[in-house]
């Protein structure tokens, strides 16, 4: 009887929270363990799948570059970065196109079907949805990389209106047609402002945001702005936790309500930090 009880104060709990994110619009940059492990996978979709059928409007954006990776080996291709971010030449694009529109956006989509779920999986191509320009690094040309330039969200207010779930992998173009790789996280933070987002969670393979990066127990379950600045610069945060703070704060500043970093590998971590009061990760807002 006793787990009875516990389930329905589970439930009691989260109704405020139902209540006032219903009819909101949420993004979720989906990436880390919670895409390669299909048990994780399925638990995941499944909570997002729960999301939509309470009042949610889920925005899915998702990465692959382990999954590039692994097709660039199978092609012959060693993979290679520069601080960071991916050389990619034409062949390099082609592949990874294939590998994050097709296989990984239309698996993603396949996978909410399985929890009878509308999705509808689109590219940054789709109705120019990404609209992006060649990007340099520190001058140097490194391909097919590309920065953002607009935003237009037709197409996925038009799927959300049709009460699908939009899942769009990171492609962008520009207006002569050429394809360009976008980094998953910026491409999720800039759709989140366009949409005018109420929250944008990046499910990751860590539990959040860290005031010492080696103690897990150092966990800093709110942020400001200000404080995270401060944060990134004495040190505190440092390697590739700070792009992924940084597209908090811009994130937060240009009107996205909260911004959310969780471990994708906890079981129902969505819905912990979503509808519970304290959640689990780290949740960035406003001053």
């Amino acid at each position: 009887m006793q787990k009875y009880i516990e389930k329905a104060s589970i439930l009691i709990e989260a109704m405020p929270y139902i209540n006032k994110f219903h009819g909101k619009t949420v993004v979720i940059k989906y990436g880390g363990s919670a895409m390669t492990d299909e048990n994780i996978k399925h638990s995941v979709i499944g909570d997002i799948a729960f999301m939509k059928m309470v009042g949610i409007n889920p925005v899915i954006v998702h990465g692959g570059g382990p999954e590039i990776n692994e097709a660039l080996k199978n092609a012959g291709i060693e993979p290679k970065f520069i601080d960071g971010l991916r050389v990619t030449d034409k062949e390099t694009m082609q592949i990874a196109e294939a590998v994050l529109s097709g296989k990984i956006n239309k698996s993603i989509v396949s996978e909410f079907q399985k929890h009878d779920t509308k999705a509808v999986g689109i590219s940054g191509k789709d109705g120019l949805l990404i609209e992006a320009e060649k990007k340099l690094q520190n001058g140097q040309d490194i391909g097919y990389v590309g920065n953002i330039t607009n935003i237009n969200t037709k197409i996925v207010e038009s799927l959300i209106q049709n009460d699908f779930v939009p899942v769009i992998s990171p492609v962008g173009t520009d207006k002569a047609a050429n394809t360009y790789n976008i980094n998953a996280d910026i491409a999720a933070v800039e759709i989140a402002i366009a949409l005018n987002a109420s929250k944008l969670v990046f499910l990751t393979d860590i539990e959040g945001v860290r005031k010492n990066a080696e103690d897990e127990t150092s966990l800093i379950s709110k942020l400001t702005p200000t404080t995270a600045k401060e944060l990134i610069n004495d040190g505190s945060i440092k390697g590739g936790m700070i792009p992924k703070t940084q597209c908090c704060i811009k994130a937060v500043e240009n009107g996205v309500e909260s911004v959310h970093i969780i471990n994708g590998k906890i079981l129902h971590s969505i819905l912990l930090e979503i509808y519970t009061k304290d959640g689990i990760g780290t949740v960035m807002e406003g001053e």
